[in-house]
């Protein structure tokens, strides 16, 4: 689906202080028995959620939340490629609708402020899903939710018309159509083929739902949100939206028919460093603070913050490093292969999770989490360390030794690192990644940009020949593959290109038993570990350091928050 994982920079990550020299690629071994074990240990020792939960009732009435984003976003609308940011998501999350919600467990259920019943059966051999909307459920300008707002959200989203960009056509382009029920306030739903997955549509899973009048038109659903939010649907609205400050203020909307938000106020401001915010949450200047991975001295500054508690949740967030399939110089698999046993995953996993309390496990699935009950690891010999195999497929491409580095046809082999300007640890990423492959014979030069560019100048538009960043998963690993690795989707950004792998993913969308669609994924997997899309890196910490009086908000792992609830408790 659309936004299976939404694209996150990290950008709240400081790196720690690592060297990044000649030889530190070759000289970091496994880890040992011990040190896996550990790991273990503390991936089962750590919560599914950590969110300080407090009856609705026993939560103070009123108060300001202040919290920080990485990256602003222009597009705002997130449906489109350029929408799909995690930042952008967690701001949405407050003020646009969710018909199901997820628990920690990855349940869902029906979302009672927008959807009264759900049906998801069999009708003449066809899976048929009916919502029932809540009468009540209003756009903020005055306009009804229909059947027509979810129609709207299916022909935006299935991928037959080019005028729109969705991040991923995944389960709408299996729909066969959207029809009114009994009232405009029933849709029905029908599929073309089965869909496991149908309760991660119209919710963050792939995109919050978006009033029909402001997406069907083409040019609408490119401008009507761009560095605006013109119409929502939530307990809070839009009170200003400030593009010099880069923050974004919601308040109570009094037109809301659920349960009264607790808070008065939710502020979200732009703060692009990591050491900033977290001056920030020490000044008193925010409310919470997410510190990620290379960030031990920001873990141990936030946790000496008076009145902070720490909460850590496995969630299925994870790091990587994306290889652009269509460069010059990786277009050759096996030159790709070469650049995959030159870069020691280990050594950048230690890096970045060393003292943060987090389980050190490099990742070796790019569909399942290490502590996912399908969890295979499927790197084989690709993802392990290989310094000599990789001389030797570069030898073998053509790719001749001469002085530090490699040649061909008189060109040196020579790759950008992309990298946000703003996170530390994208640089020391980087830096290791750079020594790594000079020993290897290639070149890596580095290039910060600006972070607000990050994805949308050069993700989206593959100017990279590799860059690291985090997917922000969702209950629902499944629609990730159509999303990131099949032909053509816009979030498949190395473009590559696999008619087999293609028919691979396919073959996991149209299974109908969940554990024979976990082995197809897994065989899947296999796959893309051999194409060389994207090397995983480890399950990502979230780890959030949050004052103690907050309820109902933290380290969420795979639950959706209720904004109604969140709010103080003294």
């Amino acid at each position: 689906m659309k936004v299976r994982y939404r694209a996150a920079a990290g950008l709240a990550v400081l790196a720690m202080a690592v060297a990044a020299c000649g030889g530190g690629a070759s000289e970091s071994k496994k880890p040992s028995a011990e040190q896996s074990q550990q790991a273990q240990q503390q991936m089962a020792e750590t919560p599914a959620i950590s969110i300080n939960p407090v009856p609705y009732e026993q939560v103070k009435d009123g108060g300001t939340l202040t919290l920080a984003v990485g990256q602003w976003p222009s597009q705002w609308n997130g449906n489109h490629v350029d929408g799909n940011q995690a930042d952008t998501a967690d701001m949405l999350d407050v003020f646009m609708p969710q018909l199901m919600m997820a628990d920690a467990e990855a349940n869902f259920t029906p979302n009672k402020d927008y959807v009264t019943d759900v049906k998801n059966e069999m009708v003449d051999g066809k899976q048929v899903v009916t919502y029932t909307l809540n009468d009540k459920a209003v756009w903020s300008d005055g306009t009804p939710i229909t059947w027509k707002d979810l129609e709207a959200a299916w022909k935006i989203n299935n991928g037959k018309d080019k005028k729109y960009k969705p991040a991923s056509t995944d389960g709408w382009d299996k729909i066969e159509s959207v029809k009114k029920g009994d009232t405009d306030k029933v849709a029905v739903i029908t599929f073309a083929k089965p869909y496991l997955e149908w309760q991660g549509m119209f919710n963050r899973a792939t995109s919050h739902l978006f009033p029909a009048s402001h997406m069907l038109d083409p040019e609408k659903y490119e401008k009507d949100y761009l560095q605006k939010i013109p119409v929502t649907s939530g307990p809070f609205k839009v009170e200003k939206l400030d593009e010099g400050t880069k923050t974004l203020t919601l308040v109570r909307d009094d037109k809301w028919w659920g349960n009264k938000p607790k808070l008065d106020k939710v502020i979200f401001r732009t703060i692009e460093t990591p050491a900033a915010e977290v001056n920030a949450f020490a000044n008193g200047e925010l409310d919470e603070v997410a510190i990620q991975a290379g960030n031990p001295a920001d873990l141990k500054r936030a946790k000496e913050v008076p009145g902070a508690d720490v909460r850590k949740s496995l969630s299925p967030n994870w790091r990587h490093i994306t290889v652009n399939n269509q460069s010059e110089f990786l277009k050759d698999k096996n030159v790709r292969h070469a650049v995959a046993y030159a870069i020691n995953r280990e050594v950048i996993t230690q890096s970045d999770l060393k003292d943060m309390d987090w389980p050190i496990q490099t990742l070796g699935n790019h569909v399942f989490m290490n502590n996912h009950k399908a969890y295979v690891d499927n790197s084989g010999d690709i993802g392990k360390y290989n310094l000599d195999k990789a001389k030797q497929l570069l030898d073998a491409a053509g790719w001749k030794q001469e002085g530090e580095y490699r040649k061909k046809d008189g060109k040196e082999f020579d790759l950008t690192f992309v990298i946000p300007a703003g996170v530390p640890t994208a640089k020391t990423e980087g830096e290791l990644t750079q020594a790594m492959l000079k020993e290897a014979g290639i070149k890596i030069e580095i290039r910060p940009v600006p972070d607000d560019k990050f994805f949308t100048d050069y993700i989206i538009k593959g100017d990279f020949d590799l860059v690291p960043f985090s997917w922000i998963g969702t209950p629902l690993p499944l629609g990730g593959l159509p999303q990131i690795y099949k032909t053509g989707s816009e979030s498949n950004f190395p473009k590559s290109n696999d008619p087999e792998l293609d028919k691979a993913i396919e073959a996991v969308g149209n299974e109908t038993d969940q554990t024979k669609a976990n082995e197809l994924a897994n065989a899947a997997d296999k796959m893309i570990w051999d194409l060389v899309h994207t090397i995983p890196l480890y399950q990502r910490p979230e780890i959030k350091v949050v004052k103690k009086t907050i309820a109902n908000y933290g380290a969420r792992g795979y639950a959706y928050i209720d904004w109604t609830s969140v709010g103080f408790t003294g």
